[in-house]
């Protein structure tokens, strides 16, 4: 039994109508956590350290090369139902926060690098003059310390579930949420099957799930939304209401397509790394197409 089938159960045997049970399985997510390992623990993959590329593959970023965040090993990754990652190979991450934070979306300071299981592959060399690459506002270093890394699966709810609060949402959310009238007993079940730990206070990498809205950068989604509707709306007299209910609306639909690929603090106090990819690109392995925006944490 899969954990939406778990839950849909569980939720059922209180006697909760299917049909609202449905509706509100659509919108639970599972993520992999993932945060330092003890001994014993099995790995995933790295956070930091040296990445292992593909014989004869240079470092991404050719000239200006992108300091590595970390990766994973997906045949290591406990599977999380509705999350389409590969069933083998790598995941590299890399991101110059400062750069990308100044141009996103751009593929330019940001990269996701896939390596099947049947590459060859070996421990890069650092860039040269590594050490003599800083950052322009702080004094970090360009290689991050290697930490092991492992995971677990946790559920993850919209913040309108979580906080019960569809104020700012848009008006098929605010429908859908009138029409859940025991969603204080489906939050219930979900914690009950799943008790929540200190995992995303401690976790340097997630994956699924929903965006983080951290600090005070708009969340991705937030952003794009914002930006496809001034784009699409260029020219034309739209009053401040309408262009409020439009993003919202677009806000909801990019949700439903965009999932983060990765979410991760840097080594700066100030900058978090989300990387956003359609589920469809995802199960098609087409991670070219990812997005990255970079956000304040401040």
């Amino acid at each position: 039994m899969d954990r939406y089938e778990q839950f849909r159960s569980a939720a059922i045997d209180r006697g909760i109508p299917e049909d609202e049970v449905g509706r509100f399985a659509e919108h639970l997510r599972f993520a992999v956590w993932a945060w330092p390992g003890e001994d014993g623990e099995p790995a995933v993959g790295q956070m930091g350290g040296l990445p292992r590329l593909p014989v004869g593959v240079q470092w991404p970023g050719g000239e200006s090369p992108l300091p590595f965040i970390g990766s994973v090993d997906c045949a290591a990754l406990p599977r999380a139902e509705g999350l389409g990652l590969p069933a083998d190979g790598s995941l590299l991450f890399f991101l110059h926060h400062e750069e990308d934070m100044e141009e996103h979306p751009s593929p330019e300071y940001a990269h996701v690098l896939y390596v099947p299981a049947d590459v060859e592959t070996a421990v890069a060399a650092p860039p040269a003059d590594h050490d003599s690459r800083t950052f322009f506002c702080e004094d970090i270093p360009f290689l991050i310390p290697e930490q092991r890394i492992t995971a677990r699966v946790r559920p993850e709810l919209p913040d309108w579930i979580e906080d019960r609060d569809v104020r700012f949402a848009a008006e098929n959310v605010k429908q859908l949420f009138d029409e859940l009238k025991h969603v204080d007993q489906l939050c219930e079940i979900v914690g009950e099957l799943w008790p929540e730990g200190d995992e995303r206070y401690r976790s340097p990498l997630q994956i699924g799930g929903y965006c983080r809205n951290v600090g005070s950068s708009d969340d991705p989604h937030t952003q794009m939304s914002f930006d496809s509707v001034r784009n699409g709306a260029a020219g034309s007299d739209l009053s401040t209401d309408e262009r409020r209910r439009l993003q919202r609306e677009e806000e909801h639909r990019l949700v439903r397509e965009w999932l983060p690929l990765a979410q991760f603090p840097t080594q700066s106090e100030v900058y978090y790394g989300c990387f956003l990819l359609r589920a469809e690109d995802l199960a098609a392995k087409r991670f070219e197409d990812m997005r990255s925006y970079t956000m304040f944490t401040e």
